[in-house]
């Protein structure tokens, strides 16, 4: 089957993940700056999460472009990630509200990392249904970065119970590990 409506859902949910992040920032009263000083916590919550949320949308963008057909397990797959980005409000606010305490912080990276594990599924979903020599598999390759990903995300949430903040400088590094294009899928789709 074809994988429009599959993209148009998945854009119509990242889209709504971002907006009830955002409704979710309080506006202050008081118009100086101490009024903000509070909302710190919430605000940098929700870089994070909106730099991640992007991070998910830009690759699920790219490998869905490498993509030519889906079948029911890659929308299953598929409906499990958008179920872990769900929960990113969630995670975000409740991290945010609490000043990165380390609960919040823990259960911030189990989102984050089960997540991972579902993007990680639905690559896998889509390579075996598009076979080990296609454009996609090849494009995606070993995917160094995404395993990497998710283990610096298994580190860091028992971490957070130490130190929250070695847990947050561990998602803040996946993050910009990933702010760094991409390049695997557009490359494998020019040659």
């Amino acid at each position: 089957m074809g994988k429009g409506r599959l993209e148009a859902f998945s854009d119509g949910v990242i889209a709504i993940i971002i907006t009830i992040m955002v409704l979710e920032l309080k506006v202050p009263h008081g118009g100086d700056f101490k009024t903000l000083a509070p909302l710190l916590p919430v605000f940098l919550s929700y870089v994070l999460s909106f730099v991640f949320v992007g991070i998910y949308w830009n690759n699920h963008h790219h490998m869905l472009h490498a993509a030519h057909k889906v079948n029911g397990p890659v929308l299953w797959a598929n409906l499990h990630l958008l179920f872990w980005l769900s929960l990113v409000p969630f995670v975000t606010g409740w991290m945010g509200e609490n000043h990165f305490a380390p609960l919040p912080v823990a259960l911030y990276g189990v989102v984050m990392l089960l997540a991972g594990v579902a993007y990680y599924v639905l690559a896998r979903c889509l390579v075996g249904h598009h076979g080990r020599d296609s454009t996609l598999a090849v494009a995606l390759g070993r995917d160094t970065k995404g395993k990497l990903s998710v283990v610096l995300y298994a580190i860091a949430i028992p971490l957070a119970f130490l130190s929250e903040w070695i847990a947050m400088a561990l998602y803040v590094i996946v993050a910009l590990m990933w702010l760094i294009p991409d390049r695997r899928i557009e490359k494998a789709l020019a040659e």
